[in-house]
């Protein structure tokens, strides 16, 4: 029953933060109308999600901390680059990094982390789905960024959504 109510319980709780966040107040009504929406959406969305990975949410939260940590260590990073560098001495590097993941879930969420991550974009998934291109702006030593990058990043990625 539960399953049937709630067949995405993460895209529900979204909703009704994202839809309190739309609203800009705090009020029951407000609240009543985002759970309703994160109970009905879910609910007329979920045949096109047949088969939708489970997605463990302890590590989850996990990888957002870090993903966030990233984020802010790479914007001060680029900055040292752009204020205190010469142009000269950087490496720019495109990566093609081997993929373990297999769900294309998983895989977007890893090119959208690179692509967060200041100093790194996710150019293209190669046609086979086994290589992601990523280009780095500043990359020395292109194999220890792709094995820094599959550590870091893709691990965590097969925990959050493994079966």
């Amino acid at each position: 029953m539960t399953r049937r109510l709630l067949p995405h319980p993460g895209l529900s709780v979204l909703l009704v933060v994202m839809w309190m966040v739309m609203v800009g107040e705090v009020s029951f009504g407000a609240l009543f109308l985002g759970i309703v929406f994160g109970i009905v959406v879910p609910i007329f969305t979920a045949p096109w999600w047949p088969g939708r990975p489970r997605v463990r949410f302890v590590p989850a939260l996990s990888y957002a901390g870090i993903v966030l940590w990233d984020i802010l260590v790479a914007n001060v990073e680029v900055a040292w680059i752009i204020l205190f560098k010469r142009t000269r001495d950087l490496r720019p590097a495109w990566l093609a990094i081997p993929l373990e993941l297999a769900s294309p879930e998983a895989i977007t969420v890893f090119a959208g982390t690179i692509s967060l991550t200041p100093g790194t974009v996710s150019a293209d998934v190669s046609a086979c789905g086994r290589y992601l291109l990523v280009h780095a702006l500043h990359a020395p030593d292109p194999a220890a960024e792709v094995t820094k990058v599959k550590t870091r990043y893709e691990a965590r990625l097969k925990e959050i959504f493994s079966d």
